[in-house]
C-alpha cells in the first residue's frame, strides 16, 4: 500500500483552504474539488452495514433473509466501490486503523478455533471487509470537516425513516418495550433509535457552536433528533450526549465566546431540570421498580454469568471468536464484557488503545470545529460502551471513532511540512 504524502491526489486534488481563527473550509465548501462524491456512497454504505435486524412490529414486513442480505450487499458493494474509486490503494496512515487491523487478527486468531460456530468466520470476513473498506477511503481523510458531514447526513437519513414510520403508524412506532420508541419501517430497536438521535443531535450543536453550520441547519436537525431520542427513552444515548457536549463545549471555551455562553446556558438548563427533579426521575425510570434499576434492566445477571464462565488461558487471551454478541441465550450489552468473551485480553488492550490514541491525539490538537467533533464522538463511544457493544466488531460505534480519526488527521499542508526533510544549507 502507498501512503498519501503529497498534496492532492493524481486526480488533481487541491489543498482545502483553512481559515485560521476557526478552521473551516473557505467559501463554505464541504466537499474539496478532488474528492469523489462516491466516497460518501460509500459511507452511507457502511453505515448500512451496521444497521442490525430486530423483531418489531413492521408496517411493511420485512425478512430477516432478505435485511441480511441487503446490509450485506452493502458492504460488498461499498467495498467495491471503494477499490474503484482507490484502484492504487493509497492510504493515509493512522493509529487508528493499525489498531483496528490488529483487532482483526486476533479476531481471526480466536475464530479459527470455531468454539462459537462457522458463523464467526462470516463476521471475521465482515469485519475484515470493513475495516479494509475504511482504509481505501482513508485517503480522503485530510483534517477537515467533510466525513462529519457525511456521517451527520446518514444518520439523519436513518431517523427519517424513524420519523416517517411514527407518522404513518405511531401504534407500530411505539410498540417498543413500555412504549419505546422503534423504527416501524427498517427494524431499528430504541437503543440504536437513541444512538442515532444522541450523535446526529450532538453534531449539529458542536457545528453551530463552531460556526460550522447556521442555527436554522442546527435546529432542523437536532430538535427532530432529540425528540426521537427522547421518545426511544435511551438512558445511555441520552447519558452519552451530554457528556460529549460537556466536554467539547468545555474545550472550546477558552476560545470561543458562542461555546462560552452556551455552557452558561447549560449550567442554567441544568438548574431548572433540577427543579423538576421528579419528572425527570419519572422519565428515567422508565416505568422500572428498583430491582430493575438495580440490575440495569436484566444485563447485571448475564454480565455475572459471563464473568463466571470458567475459561482456559487461551480464552482469556484471545476469546471465544466473534458472536452474536450474547451469552446463555442472553444479550451481552456491554462492549468490553463482549470484547473480552470474543477477543479476551488482547482485544480489551486493543480497544482501550483505540479510544486513548484517539483521545491523547484530540488533547494535543489546538482548538478548531474539527477537535470538538472528535472529542464529542470519542467520548459519546466510551460512555456507551458501558451498556451497549459495537467497539470489538463492525458497528455504527467504529464508523463514529473513524469519523474522530478523520478529523484529527493533519491537514494536507502539516502533513507535508511533517514528512518533507528539512534543507540543508551550508550556514
Amino acid at each position: 500500500m502507498s501512503t498519501v504524502t503529497e498534496r492532492g491526489s493524481e486526480r488533481g486534488d487541491t489543498a482545502i483552504a483553512r481559515s485560521p481563527a476557526s478552521g473551516s473550509v473557505s467559501g463554505g465548501a464541504d466537499v474539496a474539488p478532488g474528492t469523489p462524491r462516491l466516497v460518501g456512497v460509500v459511507w452511507a454504505l457502511l453505515a448500512l452495514n451496521t444497521l442490525g435486524y430486530t423483531s418489531v412490529d413492521l408496517i411493511f414486513p420485512l425478512p430477516r433473509q432478505l435485511a441480511q442480505m441487503i446490509t450485506m450487499g452493502a458492504l460488498v458493494v461499498a467495498f467495491g466501490l471503494a477499490l474503484a474509486l482507490n484502484p492504487r490503494v493509497r492510504v493515509r496512515p493512522s493509529a487508528y486503523l493499525l489498531l483496528l487491523s490488529l483487532l482483526v487478527v486476533v479476531s481471526l486468531a480466536s475464530s479459527m478455533q470455531l468454539e462459537s460456530g462457522l458463523g464467526s468466520l462470516f463476521r471475521c470476513f465482515r469485519l475484515t471487509a470493513f475495516v479494509a473498506t475504511l482504509w481505501l477511503i482513508s485517503s480522503w481523510w485530510r483534517g477537515d470537516l467533510r466525513f462529519a458531514r457525511y456521517h451527520l447526513y446518514t444518520l439523519g437519513a436513518v431517523l427519517l425513516t424513524v420519523a416517517a414510520g411514527l407518522v404513518i403508524s405511531p401504534g407500530s412506532a411505539l410498540s417498543g418495550p413500555d412504549g419505546r420508541l422503534v423504527g416501524a419501517i427498517w427494524p431499528i430497536w430504541p437503543t440504536q433509535v437513541g444512538q442515532y438521535g444522541a450523535v446526529a443531535t450532538g453534531l449539529a450543536i458542536v457545528l453551530w457552536l463552531t460556526r460550522s453550520i447556521d442555527g436554522r441547519s442546527a435546529a432542523v436537525i437536532a430538535v427532530p433528533a432529540v425528540s426521537l431520542l427522547l421518545l426511544s427513552h435511551t438512558r445511555t444515548a441520552l447519558a452519552g450526549l451530554i457528556a460529549g457536549l460537556a466536554v467539547a463545549g468545555l474545550s472550546l471555551a477558552f476560545a470561543n465566546a458562542r461555546a462560552r455562553r452556551a455552557v452558561a446556558a447549560a449550567a442554567l438548563g441544568a438548574v431548572v431540570v433540577a427543579a423538576f427533579g421528579h419528572v425527570v426521575r419519572e422519565w428515567l425510570r422508565r416505568g422500572q421498580d428498583a430491582e430493575a434499576l438495580s440490575n440495569l434492566t436484566g444485563r447485571q445477571k448475564v454480565w455475572n454469568l459471563l464473568l463466571a464462565e470458567e475459561r482456559t488461558v487461551g480464552e482469556q487471551v484471545l476469546g471465544v471468536g466473534l458472536t452474536d454478541k450474547s451469552f446463555a441465550g442472553l444479550p451481552i450489552d456491554s462492549s468490553w464484557l463482549a470484547a473480552y468473551h470474543e477477543q479476551g485480553w488482547v482485544g480489551i488492550a486493543i480497544v482501550v488503545a483505540m479510544l486513548g490514541s484517539l483521545i491523547i491525539t484530540a488533547a494535543l490538537r489546538p482548538p478548531s470545529p474539527e477537535r470538538a467533533c472528535a472529542i464529542f464522538l470519542v467520548l459519546y463511544c466510551v460512555v456507551a460502551s458501558y451498556t451497549e457493544v459495537g467497539l470489538g466488531d463492525a458497528s455504527l460505534y467504529l464508523l463514529h471513532l473513524a469519523v474522530a480519526a478523520s478529523l484529527l488527521v493533519r491537514g494536507d499542508a502539516e502533513h507535508e511540512q511533517a514528512t518533507t526533510p528539512p534543507r540543508w544549507s551550508p550556514g
